[in-house]
């Protein structure tokens, strides 16, 4: 029997026991996404992946699927059309400059025009980050509120990526949007050592020399700050905002008389 090639058919796939189990793992998982009908989808192929399945291995999925409890998300994150994903990644990836109908989140709507560039997955939500061509800028989108417009416009050239590229650029613009308190603080120590000890959701790190970078974080409190800032164990230096300021200066007084010695 001919060997089928690429766009016909799906053919049998030759998985060995890691890879199966892998596969099996990422439908689990898959099962409880944002993606709008995934659930089911998932749930159905790995129904069909476990008939398959030889004993040890099915043994083995089954244990997972009994034995693995997932934590509810505090807030569920919105569900996106997963045909709206596939629209937006083929711009991206054709550089097709895309025209859709966006909904703020006030609720209000406008024709957006722009050269698409990267889809990212922050936490439960998708962003498309993108040139707006009318406001001449980068801008990020919330996937689950854009609606596409078909078909897809003239291609457009290459444009260098926001700085640090598309991920960093959503970090920076959704953590600025949702922390009560942003901080730039200086760190002195090189950037891929403050990288290795900062979670990504947290703050966004720039190197300004081999010993030197700033990192941009924020909370809903200056005393979650301070504990973000002092678990770093590293010399930094703050002068933004005022309310952290000051309370960095009451804990370093609370702190220092905790170890002195007392006199007479």
């Amino acid at each position: 029997m001919a060997a089928r090639g690429a766009g016909t058919a799906m053919p049998p796939l030759l998985l060995d026991d890691e890879e199966a189990v892998a596969v099996a793992v990422g439908l689990c998982t898959a099962a409880g996404g944002t993606i709008a009908g995934i659930e089911e989808t998932s749930t159905r192929a790995l129904a069909k992946l476990e008939q398959v399945l030889p004993a040890r291995l099915r043994h083995r999925v089954n244990a997972l699927q009994a034995y693995t409890e997932p934590v509810p998300a505090d807030r569920p994150g919105p569900t996106v059309d997963p045909r709206v994903l596939t629209v937006l990644a083929a711009a991206c990836r054709d550089q097709e400059r895309l025209r859709f109908d966006y909904r703020g989140h006030d609720g209000s709507a406008s024709v957006r025009a722009v050269e698409p560039h990267r889809l990212v997955s922050w936490g439960r939500r998708w962003y498309l980050v993108a040139w707006d061509v009318d406001r001449d800028d980068w801008r990020t989108f919330r996937v689950d509120r854009i609606t596409p417009r078909t078909p897809t416009g003239p291609r457009f050239p290459h444009r260098e990526p926001p700085e640090g590229g598309a991920a960093a650029y959503v970090a920076r613009g959704v953590s600025a949007a949702a922390w009560r308190y942003q901080a730039r603080v200086v760190v002195h120590a090189p950037a891929e050592v403050v990288t290795e000890r900062i979670n990504p959701a947290v703050g966004v790190v720039e190197a300004v020399d081999e010993g030197t970078c700033v990192l941009d974080t924020g909370a809903d409190s200056v005393h979650t700050l301070a504990v973000y800032l002092g678990m770093l164990d590293l010399d930094f230096e703050v002068t933004d905002p005022p309310e952290l300021v000051a309370h960095l200066r009451t804990l370093t007084t609370r702190y220092a008389r905790a170890v002195q010695v007392p006199t007479g």
